[in-house]
């Protein structure tokens, strides 16, 4: 049976999933020009109200206090009483950031947010504004009718009570969403007199206890003189989660002394004419689709998945090494293993894969917060963000979109005033979008400013030395001044920038993904970045070459093309740079055996060169020795089994067995002098 620490942890999770669709709901409520639907509104209402139940069975006084009032404006809004305004709507996804704080210190402990005071200042303004549900006019034609009081006698105007039979029979769904029926049954006493007999008869034994259906039934009797659809109102969202039945009673009803036998819903030919269910469920609870599973097995899976790929390899050198023909037996066999085991590989791969969904939404609050930070109106609009990609490209996506987003507004987007003078909406609108292309993951944020400001950035690149004054760059050169470590066109520090960390930070974060991460701009019209992820941190699609005496791994992403050359197209630079000319361009050659510390690579029309391309567009050819095959290969970190090497990644098992490094060609390119290689590998080491 599951202990308090299991319910609790179940409660925050399903905490993670209210938050997430309450997100959800505010943010279609919040777009302009849209009219909200109603069940939107129902839904948003559901999640803060499942929120605050489930808090309340663990005492969280906090998230209660503060999911009343938020759910209080939310009630007001569903029925009409107060209008879904943009001010409003500021408010209600506000409040939204600060219960997810709520929670948040509620599952790890801490302060509650310092906002939290001020939000609920504004709910409760907001929650004045609509009129109390009395005062609401009606649309009926009103005629006095003179009436005759005796002196010293009230009018009696209280209708008569009347008794009601209710029938509660949770299903399993009622806990999981955080309903408690001794809340129910406590509510239902604010409406009048409740006599309470609880149905044990259809609790099993402890050893066959089955959670996914709850035994413990009740039956109330209700005494009021409330209407029925406010005694409905307490069951409203119940929904699913359990069988609801009021049935008004005849007068002098009485109950039975003994407990009952199991609740059953009455098929509707035999149910009391004047009943109605209040929530309704399905007789059988279907099974979950879906398991958690903790991410530690997941990781341990796809390790000995790894090593079956690897093992495949292994048998397949031996069989080559041996001299069978390929269409023997054992040679077929290990084909149809080599199959299986990337089918395998592709579908444990794909348990790792999650939405972008959760990391899209915390850029939203980002968006938020930096905008009230600057005085902008900006709105982050969302595509792709069902967009799947390994848990662990997530997990590292929030600091580079955050720096991201936060220079947008802060850079980007201008002041309203501004923006409309220059004929534009006041809003601001940043654009973040996910897909995948090309068996990588592509996820582009854009926003509608005013550009880069290229003279000014070149401008600031010279006088702070990183640039020489008389240096002819391209558009895209100056751009790409804005990755440099230090560089920052804000003259002093504030909370979003200014302090010259941002973009440099962003790249090399996007580099450790083995991504890339390029951008474009147009004066006037804003700028965009693009993000290039592979699918998976897990396998690596390379070109096997030999550098020196040594196998290595290249990867394809890296790679424009590979050339023999000839010795016409080999040109020297300096004492010992040399240049290939290739599609009428000069590009610098870089001797990888000559970086790694092996002998240089004497004669290059011997040579294979590979020429890769950097995130900044800057281009060199790679000198190896030769090329092997192309491949999938399972990644191993280096850095945890063994220490940073500069220009390696990872490293990966051969089919033979032998262990192959991962060349990193961005460190390569970024930190090789493009006219000394062997300098650059002796200050490198």
């Amino acid at each position: 049976m599951a202990g308090p620490d299991t319910l609790r942890a179940t409660f925050f999770e399903e905490c993670e999933d209210l938050l997430s669709r309450l997100g959800d709901g505010l943010s279609l409520m919040a777009e302009p020009g849209e009219t909200s639907d109603i069940e939107t509104v129902h839904g948003v209402f559901r999640a803060v109200h499942s929120v605050k139940g489930g808090a309340a069975a663990f005492g969280l006084t906090s998230v209660v206090e503060f999911a009343h009032v938020f759910e209080t404006v939310l009630d007001l809004m569903r029925s009409g009483r107060l209008p879904v305004s943009l001010p409003a709507m500021q408010t209600l996804l506000r409040a939204s950031d600060v219960l997810a704080d709520l929670v948040t210190v509620a599952r790890d402990g801490g302060a509650d947010p310092p906002q939290m005071a001020s939000l609920l200042m504004e709910l409760d303004l907001l929650a004045e504004q609509g009129p109390a549900p009395d005062l609401i006019e009606a649309d009926f034609d009103f005629q006095p009718v003179p009436i005759h009081i005796p002196d010293g006698v009230a009018p009696s105007i209280t209708p008569d009570p009347v008794t009601y039979a209710i029938t509660l029979s949770p299903l399993a769904g009622l806990y999981a969403h955080g309903h408690e029926p001794a809340a129910l049954i406590r509510a239902l006493r604010r409406l009048g007199e409740v006599e309470v007999i609880a149905d044990i008869d259809a609790i099993r034994p402890l050893a066959a206890l089955d959670l996914s259906r709850p035994g413990l039934r009740w039956q109330m009797r209700l005494t009021t003189t409330k209407a029925r659809d406010e005694i409905e109102a307490v069951f409203d969202f119940v929904g699913d989660d359990a069988e609801v039945t009021i049935t008004r009673l005849l007068p002098e009803p009485t109950l039975p002394t003994e407990a009952p036998a199991p609740i059953m819903p009455a098929p509707p030919s035999q149910r009391p004419t004047d009943s109605s269910p209040a929530g309704s469920a399905a007789a059988v609870l279907p099974l979950s689709a879906t398991i958690r599973v903790n991410l530690d097995r997941v990781d341990r899976l796809i390790n000995q998945i790894g090593e079956l790929v690897i093992l495949e390899a292994v048998l397949a050198q031996a069989v080559t090494t041996a001299g069978l023909r390929d269409d023997s037996d054992l040679a077929t066999s290990l084909a149809g293993i080599r199959q299986l085991a990337g089918s395998i590989q592709e579908t444990v791969l794909s348990i790792r894969a999650q939405p972008l969904k959760p990391v899209f939404q915390r850029m939203q609050r980002i968006t938020r917060e930096a905008g009230d930070a600057t005085g902008k109106q900006v709105r982050l609009a969302m595509i792709g963000d069902t967009t799947e990609v390994d848990k662990t490209v997530i997990e590292r996506l929030a600091d580079p979109l955050t720096h991201m987003i936060r220079n947008a507004v802060d850079h980007g987007i201008e002041a309203p005033a501004q923006r409309m003078a220059l004929g534009k909406p006041p809003v601001g609108v940043i654009t973040l979008s996910a897909a995948h292309r090309s068996g990588r993951v592509i996820i582009e944020l854009s926003d509608d400013g005013g550009g880069i400001d290229r003279s000014r950035v070149r401008a600031i690149a010279e006088a702070r030395g990183l640039v020489a004054t008389d240096a002819v760059l391209t558009p895209a050169d100056i751009d790409n001044l804005l990755f440099l470590p230090g560089f920052s066109s804000k003259e002093e520090a504030s909370s979003l920038s200014g302090r010259g960390v941002g973009l440099d930070v962003v790249r090399r974060e996007i580099q450790s993904l083995g991504g890339r991460v390029t951008l474009q701009s147009v004066p006037g019209q804003g700028t965009t970045f693009t993000i290039a992820l592979p699918l998976t941190l897990a396998v690596l699609d390379g070109m096997l070459i030999s550098v020196g005496p040594e196998t290595m791994v290249l990867p394809l992403s890296a790679i424009v093309e590979t050339i023999r050359p000839a010795s016409a197209q080999i040109h020297l630079l300096g004492q010992s740079g040399r240049l290939v000319a290739n599609r009428g361009a000069l590009v610098p050659i870089i001797d990888l055996a000559d970086c790694f510390g092996f002998a240089p690579i004497a004669d290059l029309d011997r040579s294979v060169l590979i020429m890769v391309e950097s995130d900044s567009g800057r281009r060199a050819a790679l000198a190896a020795t030769g090329i092997h095959d192309q491949r999938q290969v399972v990644i191993k970190s280096l850095e945890q089994n063994y220490g940073s090497v500069h220009g390696i990644s990872a490293a990966t098992i051969l089919g033979d067995g032998r262990i192959a490094l991962i060349i990193d060609p961005e460190e390569i390119l970024r930190s090789t002098a493009v006219d000394s290689p062997s300098a650059a590998r002796t200050a490198h080491g």
